[in-house]
C-alpha cells in the first residue's frame, strides 16, 4: 500500500509537467521558431559588438552596474557580492520569474495581444549588447555563464510562446477548440498556466546554477 501510494504520489508530480509540455508540443513550430529568433538575435548582436562597436558594451555595462547600485536590484548585487548563494538562488530567480517573465512579457501581453514578443526580442538584443566577448576581462567569464544564457534564455522562450498561444487563440479561437474570442481570451490563460509551470522550473534551475556560477566558478575564469 505504501508502495502504491508513493507511486501516486510520484505520478500526480509528474502529470503536471506532462501536460505542460503539451501544451508547448501543441505549437511546437512556433516554440522552434522562437529559439532560433532568440538566441540568433543574441549571437548577431554579440558578433556585431565584439568586431564593430565594442564602446557599446562598455557603455552598457556601466549602464547595468548604476542599476544594481541602487533601486530595486541592489538587494541582489549585495547576495552576489557578499556569498549569500542561497539569497542570490532565490532573488535571482524572483526576480526572473515576477519581473523578467510575469511583468514584462506576460502582463503587457494580456492587454495588447503579442506586445510581450517585443519586449522578448530587445531583451536578446540587449543581452547579446551585454555579454559579446568583445571585452577580453568578460571573455573569460562567459565560459562558465554561457550555460546561464541558454538556460534563462529558454525561460524567456518559453514565456514568449505563451504570449504567441493566448495572442494566437484570441484570433483564431477554433484552433483550440473555442468559438468566441472571449472564450480563446480564457483558453489562453489556460495555456499560459500551464507553460508558465516550464517557465518557473527553467529558471529555478537557472537560478541555482548561476548562483553557484558566479560567486564560485566566474572567479577561476578571470
Amino acid at each position: 500500500m505504501t508502495v502504491q501510494t508513493a507511486s501516486n504520489a510520484t505520478s500526480a508530480s509528474i502529470n503536471p509537467l506532462r501536460k505542460a509540455w503539451a501544451v508547448v508540443r501543441a505549437d511546437w513550430r512556433a516554440y522552434l521558431i522562437l529559439n532560433a529568433m532568440y538566441y540568433g538575435l543574441v549571437i548577431v548582436l554579440m558578433i556585431y559588438v565584439a568586431f564593430f562597436n565594442p564602446q557599446l558594451q562598455e557603455e552598457l555595462l556601466a549602464a547595468v552596474g548604476e542599476a544594481f547600485g541602487s533601486g530595486p536590484l541592489a538587494g541582489v548585487a549585495q547576495a552576489y557580492g557578499g556569498g549569500q548563494v542561497f539569497s542570490a538562488m532565490g532573488l535571482t530567480f524572483v526576480v526572473n520569474l515576477l519581473a523578467g517573465s510575469l511583468l514584462q512579457i506576460t502582463l503587457p501581453s494580456l492587454l495588447i495581444p503579442f506586445s510581450g514578443l517585443l519586449v522578448g526580442a530587445y531583451r536578446a538584443v540587449l543581452w547579446g549588447m551585454l555579454l559579446s566577448p568583445a571585452n577580453p576581462a568578460l571573455a573569460g567569464a562567459m565560459i562558465p555563464h554561457s550555460l546561464v544564457l541558454l538556460l534563462e534564455g529558454q525561460g524567456y522562450i518559453l514565456a514568449l510562446l505563451a504570449v504567441y498561444i493566448h495572442g494566437r487563440a484570441i484570433l483564431n479561437p477554433a484552433r483550440y477548440g473555442k468559438t468566441t474570442r472571449r472564450q480563446g481570451y480564457v483558453e489562453g490563460l489556460r495555456r499560459t498556466a500551464w507553460v508558465y509551470l516550464l517557465v518557473a522550473l527553467v529558471l529555478a534551475v537557472a537560478a541555482i546554477y548561476e548562483a553557484i556560477e558566479v560567486i564560485y566558478l566566474a572567479p577561476l575564469f578571470r
